[in-house]
């Protein structure tokens, strides 16, 4: 498989796609899950996805392309990310929100330090201060509550360290398969691992709610293809702290869509954030493991 030439620039504009496919698939599914369970909701995502990536399918070749000389790595890594999503999921349901968004992207440490030793990525000074930068904007941000750890605050740390691995995997499969054949098969693994527990709590969707169903399964697809098209151009250690951007996006969308304030926490976390970002894509390198 051919890869494209290192630049922060491409991955930071397909990083713009993932940001805005999950920012609306966070409004969209919360109104969804407050009528159908979560097993649902991810069993109809996948199985709507399959349908709406097969276009691309069909352009790269077909079904007869999709075969991969890696399963088991595709098989892992979905188990994991199929648990990530749990994990958020029953999250979501017992701490606040602040919380579980706080908790959640502590993803980035765990990012790189798993890029580090798994994928043979350098971790320089610049790429730390973006990752310090960032958590300090996201604390400043959500201050979250000091105290013990609850269940809710230990399934939170679950689904961070999960999507972490699941990046991570991601990474490195788009050394060996195309974009499209690490999305198809996360549909179709996902897919077949949610049918049972989807079953079991199956209940017919209100006439109402399919079009939010519908924008679940089209974010939920299209923002891996925009993570995986990200990954082939720059570092993983790179690419992710981009996304510490979602969090003062989603306080905008909060303040625009439910009227949430805006306070100077926000403002200055952000302006944290965005600092990160900038020495980030600025100094990082984009040097290639091969």
């Amino acid at each position: 498989m051919t890869t494209p030439p290192p630049s922060n620039l491409k991955a930071a504009c397909w990083m713009a796609g993932w940001i805005t496919l999950m920012l609306t698939m966070a409004v969209v599914g919360r109104e969804v899950t407050r009528e159908i369970d979560a097993f649902q909701v991810m069993e109809l995502r996948a199985l709507i996805g399959i349908v709406l990536i097969y276009p691309l399918v069909y352009m790269h070749g077909g079904l007869r392309t999709m075969k991969t000389a890696y399963p088991a790595r595709h098989l892992a890594r979905n188990v994991v990310h199929y648990g990530a999503q749990y994990s958020w999921f029953v999250a979501l349901g017992l701490i606040p929100l602040a919380q579980v968004i706080s908790i959640e992207f502590t993803m980035p440490i765990w990012t790189a330090i798993l890029a580090v030793i798994f994928l043979g990525e350098r971790m320089n000074a610049w790429k730390i201060a973006a990752i310090l930068f960032g958590i300090l904007g996201v604390l400043i941000i959500v201050r979250p509550e000091a105290g013990r750890i609850d269940p809710g605050q230990a399934w939170a740390l679950a689904s961070s360290v999960g999507f972490a691995v699941s990046v991570v995997m991601i990474k490195a499969l788009t050394r060996t398969d195309s974009v499209v054949r690490i999305l198809f098969w996360m549909l179709v693994i996902q897919a077949i691992l949610g049918a049972v527990p989807a079953y079991l709590v199956w209940q017919p969707v209100p006439t109402h709610l399919w079009g939010f169903m519908l924008a679940v399964a089209f974010c939920g697809t299209f923002s891996h293809y925009c993570m995986a098209r990200a990954m082939l151009y720059a570092d993983a250690t790179v690419v992710v702290p981009m996304d510490f951007i979602r969090v003062p996006a989603t306080a905008i969308a909060g303040w625009l869509i439910y009227a949430e304030g805006i306070d100077a926490f926000t403002v200055s976390g952000a302006s944290l954030i965005l600092l990160g970002n900038l020495l980030n894509l600025k100094q990082a390198g984009t040097a290639r493991v091969r």
